[in-house]
């Protein structure tokens, strides 16, 4: 960990790597097994420049640990039920253990009916309503990459998480909700706000915990945050410099949060470790598949 006044700086990329040479090693002893290696097949409609960062970087951390990667890429005019076919063949395929649909999609395609034709067993993004349903009664299931990142992030810097409170800023389906609903497994006590909620500031200064996770530049001023509280930040936003050109910031002013015990920073924080957590999810679908086989 690096230090900013008297507040750690949690490093995520270091996390990343760490949790990757463990998948690295779950896959060796997958395939020394004689099963196939763990493949990821990623689904790219259309051709938004995000997107296409994004599967880059996936493709090229799959190959890193030993994931077969297969790439679909799609024209913008692909129809909902040639799609549809495709998720069927993909969860028909015994070499494929993980299906990940890139998100934006183009706007004739209904995202909840595409997600939800995925296999839950082969959902390494944990969209699937089943896994939410797993997620909330503490039943199993895939978790969503970035909230499981988030988790194993505070496990770094927090050796208990049993009644201290934590603030969820934003109640996405992707990011808040799973994100509460793992702390709530956890013990803590759990609060959710989001863009209608009263006196913001206030209630994150109660709290041991902040997950920022509202997509807005900046939002959690240093006055927000007691002194010692742990700070996540979800957010990404590319904001304009004074002398032109582009930085990236999060959801937390991170220069005023010196008093706080620890911090992610934006980049290097959250965001590697949802990639990490990606391949993990797939290793795990992998052996889920061959026990399932062997059983």
């Amino acid at each position: 960990m690096g230090i900013i006044g008297v507040a750690h700086i949690i490093d995520g990329s270091a996390l990343a790597r760490k949790l990757d040479d463990e998948t690295t090693a779950g896959i060796a002893g997958l395939t020394k097994s004689g099963y196939y290696p763990p493949g990821l097949a990623v689904v790219l409609v259309g051709s938004d420049p995000a997107s296409e960062v994004y599967v880059a970087h996936k493709i090229r951390a799959c190959r890193r640990v030993g994931i077969e990667s297969y790439e679909h890429r799609m024209p913008e005019g692909t129809s909902q039920d040639a799609l549809l076919t495709l998720i069927a063949r993909l969860n028909a395929d015994p070499t494929v253990h993980g299906i990940l649909v890139q998100v934006p999609l183009p706007r004739h395609i209904d995202a909840g009916v595409l997600l939800g034709s995925i296999d839950p067993a082969k959902d390494v993004d944990g969209f699937h309503p089943v896994n939410v349903g797993r997620l909330s009664t503490g039943t199993g299931g895939l978790v969503p990459c970035t909230p499981l990142g988030v988790l194993k992030l505070l496990d770094t810097v927090i050796d208990n998480l049993t009644g201290l409170n934590a603030v969820v800023i934003g109640k996405s389906n992707i990011v808040g909700k799973p994100i509460a609903m793992l702390l709530l497994e956890r013990e803590a006590t759990v609060t959710v706000t989001h863009i209608e909620t009263r006196g913001l500031p206030e209630i994150a200064r109660q709290a041991d915990i902040i997950i920022a996770a509202a997509g807005s530049p900046r939002l959690v001023r240093g006055f927000w945050v007691k002194e010692g509280a742990v700070l996540i930040d979800v957010g990404i936003t590319r904001v304009a410099r004074s002398n032109g050109g582009e930085r990236l910031v999060g959801d937390i002013a991170f220069d005023e949060v010196e008093h706080a015990k620890a911090v992610t920073p934006v980049p290097g924080g959250v965001g590697p470790m949802t990639i990490a957590c990606l391949l993990s999810n797939t290793l795990k679908a992998a052996r889920n598949a061959r026990n399932h086989k062997n059983g």
